[in-house]
């Protein structure tokens, strides 16, 4: 009887071959009587059946023959390790994010600060000029005389901007007007100033880039037929100053 294993396939691998050899062992094992049963055999006077050293038992293979052990695939074999980063190199490149990250930060900052500088500084030159404007818009403003009202008013209307001068000028021409002539009235307003002749009453309440708010306070002299002499009113005014592409102009101006 031709011996099964060497049906086998692949028998010439050393895979193959270390099954072979377990599958012998095996049915060797299978065919040696357990010692129970050889002392059984003894007491009955049955000779024991003795298993030849060396002998090959025939071993019947599955159906669908002996599975094969997984080998691995010459692309896993040959697949070199992965390369991880030195951690030296992580650490650098980790400063150097961190590094631009600051950077950047700082560039922010720096842009942020320069622009609030900036806007403090055109803040303070408003102040400045829209103070020095208030002081010099509000004589004209204010002043009129019934003998040359047209030069007056028009004059008074170089100073305005936006709604107020429309405002203006349509008050003017239905009511301060027909009035001054009625009664031949004079109107002279000044700044109020120290009698040793100091800098005249005026403050900035507020101002921007483009606005500002100035209050004044000012004299007013009145003659007209309605009134004996002069009258003298003290007022405040708070006078309201945006910025054209012609220079600052009055936009409003309040009696307090």
């Amino acid at each position: 009887m031709a011996n099964p294993t060497t049906r086998v396939r692949g028998a010439g691998s050393p895979a193959r071959r270390t099954l072979t050899a377990a599958a012998r062992a095996a049915a060797k094992r299978a065919q040696r009587p357990t010692a129970e049963e050889k002392r059984e055999q003894e007491e009955q006077g049955t000779p024991v059946e003795k298993v030849p050293s060396g002998r090959m038992l025939p071993v019947e293979p599955p159906p669908d023959g002996w599975d094969d052990p997984l080998e691995p695939s010459p692309e896993t074999a040959e697949e070199e390790p992965e390369q991880r980063e030195p951690t030296w190199w992580s650490g650098r490149r980790l400063l150097t994010v961190a590094l631009c990250v600051l950077l950047v930060a700082g560039l922010v900052s720096v842009a942020v600060l320069g622009g609030r500088y900036q806007e403090g500084r055109r803040a303070q030159q408003a102040r400045g000029q829209a103070l020095a404007t208030a002081r010099q818009a509000a004589p004209v403003v204010l002043s009129y005389d019934y003998r040359h009202l047209d030069r007056d008013f028009a004059r008074a209307r170089t100073h305005l901007t936006g709604t107020f001068r429309d405002e203006y000028l349509k008050t003017t021409r239905t009511v301060v007007g027909p009035t001054a002539r009625k009664y031949h009235a004079v109107v002279k307003a000044t700044v109020a100033a120290p009698p040793d002749g100091g800098v005249p009453a005026a403050s900035v309440v507020s101002a921007m880039p483009d606005r500002a708010v100035v209050l004044l306070f000012v004299n007013q002299v009145t003659r007209s037929t309605q009134v004996s002499g002069s009258r003298v009113d003290l007022n405040r005014v708070r006078m309201t100053l945006t910025r054209t592409a012609s220079g600052w102009k009055v936009s409003a101006v309040d009696a307090l």
